[in-house]
């Protein structure tokens, strides 16, 4: 294929960058907002907000996500009784859980409730960043990763 149709056939996958909406669910208010500012920083648009599972529910079947970032440890449903439901009522929308428990869920747990990808809060957010955009197909792997 000549250079100039391969340049075209990459195109309309711009369309993906329009897969941008988060749900960020965390009960602590400031972790909320610090993922949230560091979403949009990095072009994402935080679509919405839940401090616990009950309400991480209402608020994905009420704005659609297309991705989901989510605590394991908060009150009323934790983040993998939630991600079992969400996982079933949206199974095409990815599921990031960002937790400081990283080892309390073990990964086929992790995977049998939906679950894409667990994170580690204190590994940073450049990591969360980087995982929301290869879940939502925006990127390929960065060009400096081994």
């Amino acid at each position: 294929m000549p250079q100039h149709e391969q340049q075209d056939a990459i195109l309309p996958s711009r369309k993906h960058a329009l897969r941008n909406r988060i749900l960020v669910i965390d009960d602590g208010d400031w972790v909320r907002n610090i993922i949230g500012l560091f979403l949009e920083h990095a072009g994402f648009e935080v679509c919405g907000e839940a401090a616990d599972g009950v309400e991480a529910i209402e608020q994905a079947k009420k704005l659609k996500p297309d991705l989901i970032v989510l605590d394991l440890v908060m009150p009323r449903m934790n983040g993998a009784e939630a991600a079992s439901v969400l996982s079933q009522t949206m199974p095409d929308v990815p599921i990031v859980l960002l937790t400081l428990y990283q080892n309390v869920l073990g990964s086929a747990l992790a995977s049998a409730v939906g679950i894409r990808a667990v994170l580690d809060k204190t590994e940073g957010l450049d990591k969360l960043v980087a995982c929301v955009r290869s879940l939502l197909g925006l990127t390929a792997k960065p060009p400096h990763s081994h």
